[in-house]
């Protein structure tokens, strides 16, 4: 069962394949569907020599320079990507995260690669080890989360394996078989331990465990941080990249105070979530919980695994459904996060107004408005952009800033989260114009970690692994 199961999809392209022909042939006047650059062949060879060439052995860098260790949401979407080159590799990265997992069942955001250093803050600050009680006994992690969108990886692991024969699905069901009770205790620690107010959303402690670090969403929030005495430290990042380009010192400090908080607390879920400075339920990463929870729970319906844990994610993915729902506006359909500590909404042209298309559950309508917006002059249809793609804060925005991480750039990766969850939903067209779009962009080889939405630039990290990942499964 999926969301298309019981929800049917709104406004369902009528004529998507004389859509696609039409848009193939324009782009064909216009220098072929990557434009200029790569050819499609050429750009999936360049994106999995990348991938290679990122391979640490047994997990693979988010990107060689600027993050040379394992993130969470990346190994998830590098999975994705190497799936089609090798299911047996695309497992190994899984089993590596996995092989991290705390004993209460969080999957950390940064897995530290042995004798890896260049990243702040390193093992050195978090000192999980030492301080959190959970922590894996194995390799240095750090000591917050990340969104839960590994339940596609290994969905997209299976679809690639019975493709392949005997052995390669062998392998892949036995990872499942092995790993199925790491998921389910991945799931558990969310929705039990990050909903602590049972209002049905996901609450995170750091702007860091959105993934969006130094999204317009956080803004307020993170003016309740108040530094105290941090030890010295010394960034990183913005040796690697244009400090334009990067959250600005002020907002470090603000980050590693949290961090502070937390060493202090000894990362215990109960005391962050009741002394942090930073509670915020945060609505994109619900939406991708519960969409997670569905598709894990379809892959234990095809795999016959345990009937309670398929119910219990049923049920988690209605609960956590209906959370995102009640934060919505009656007419647009965008969506909101809430800040615990101030009590109050917060609404932002970010993304995350785009919750409800990854989890479903709008009244029909209403789902149109918000395609609309997402569609139309705010977003993807804005006149000044150079693809057709979802920059991370609206242009209209007077937060938008074109070139500053999550406050205004493209993000290839998310682009391919609404173009995967689009066609899940039916909504192929949709689906088909983010991947080729997306490609357009990712033409040039640079597989960068964001864009500048108006002149298409390459900006932050290149060489990144989840661009190139996500680049090989829209060549799949």
């Amino acid at each position: 069962m999926s969301i298309t199961d019981h929800e049917a999809p709104t406004d369902r392209p009528q004529h998507g394949r004389a859509a696609q022909r039409a848009y193939l042939k324009v782009k064909s006047q216009n220098g072929g569907m990557n434009g200029p650059g790569f050819t499609p062949t050429q750009l999936a060879a360049r994106a999995a020599y990348l991938l290679r060439g990122n391979d640490l052995g047994t997990m693979t860098s988010a990107a060689p320079r600027l993050y040379p260790h394992m993130w969470s949401w990346d190994a998830a979407f590098v999975s994705v990507g190497l799936a089609p080159l090798s299911v047996e590799r695309a497992v190994v990265e899984l089993d590596t995260l996995l092989s991290a997992q705390w004993k209460n069942g969080m999957i950390p955001h940064i897995v530290f690669a042995n004798g890896v250093d260049g990243y702040f803050p390193g093992p050195a600050r978090w000192e999980c080890r030492r301080l959190a009680a959970n922590a894996p006994d194995g390799p240095d992690t750090s000591g917050i989360t990340q969104p839960p969108v590994h339940a596609i990886a290994v969905q997209r692991i299976l679809d690639h394996s019975r493709r392949h024969g005997r052995s390669t699905r062998a392998a892949a069901e036995e990872f499942l078989d092995r790993r199925w009770p790491d998921l389910m205790r991945w799931h558990r620690w969310l929705a039990h331990s990050r909903d602590p107010k049972q209002n049905g959303r996901i609450t995170i402690y750091h702007g860091w465990e959105s993934g969006m670090d130094n999204s317009p969403r956080w803004d307020r929030a993170y003016e309740n941080v108040v530094p105290g005495d941090l030890p010295p430290y010394q960034r990183e990042d913005t040796t690697l990249v244009n400090p334009e380009q990067r959250p600005t010192d002020r907002e470090y400090d603000r980050y590693l105070w949290l961090v502070e908080q937390m060493r202090r607390c000894g990362y215990d879920d109960f005391q962050e979530a009741s002394t942090l400075s930073f509670a915020v339920e945060d609505v994109f990463v619900t939406a991708i919980f519960v969409l997670a929870c569905e598709v894990l729970a379809s892959i234990g319906e095809d795999y016959r695994l345990p009937r309670a844990d398929v119910r219990e994610l049923y049920e988690w993915a209605a609960y956590f459904r209906a959370g995102v729902i009640a934060t919505t506006d009656p007419r647009s359909g965008a969506a909101r996060d809430y800040d615990l500590r101030l009590g109050s909404w917060i609404s932002t042209d970010t993304l995350a107004m785009f919750s409800p298309l990854l989890c479903g559950g709008l009244p029909r309508e209403t789902e149109r408005n918000l395609l609309r917006v997402f569609e139309g002059p705010r977003y993807c249809g804005h006149p000044d952009l150079r693809y057709a793609l979802p920059p991370s804060t609206s242009p209209v925005s007077k937060d938008f800033r074109r070139t500053e991480y999550w406050r205004g750039p493209v993000w290839p990766v998310m682009s391919w989260l609404f173009s995967w969850v689009f066609a899940r939903r039916g909504w192929a067209e949709r689906s088909f114009m983010l991947r080729a779009e997306g490609l357009r962009q990712a033409a040039d080889g640079s597989f960068a970690e964001y864009y500048d939405p108006f002149s298409g630039a390459p900006l932050g990290s290149m060489q990144q692994s989840w661009t190139a990942a996500s680049v090989l499964d829209w060549l799949g």
